[in-house]
């Protein structure tokens, strides 16, 4: 399943509310590490179907990287139940994203 590119009205229903894991993505379109880090988010999304995965753009969405405290991108946060499990920020190898669920 493709990742979802969220906007804060979809945020409650797509993130808190979610029936399994959830992976947010803190990017920018400008930010050359969040384009290197964007494959392989977007292969996490089609090969984890126990893991929604979602993009929250942080000029679009300013609101949700300061509910989070967003301060680098790119940001990862992993969620389960509704609550933050674990973050990290900066480009990391598929295998240290995965881990963020472990």
């Amino acid at each position: 399943m493709a990742a979802l590119h969220l906007q804060a009205a979809d945020f409650d229903k797509e993130v808190l509310e979610a029936d399994k894991p959830v992976l947010i993505d803190f990017f920018a379109t400008w930010c050359g590490p969040c384009k290197q880090l964007s494959p392989v988010i977007d292969e996490i999304a089609d090969e984890q179907s126990d893991i929604k995965v979602v993009k929250i753009d942080v000029d679009q969405c300013q609101e949700l990287a300061e509910q989070f405290s967003v301060m680098s991108i790119p940001t990862l946060v992993a969620m389960k139940d509704g609550r933050e499990i674990k973050r990290q920020v900066g480009g990391v190898p598929k295998a240290a994203i995965l881990d963020l669920f472990a």
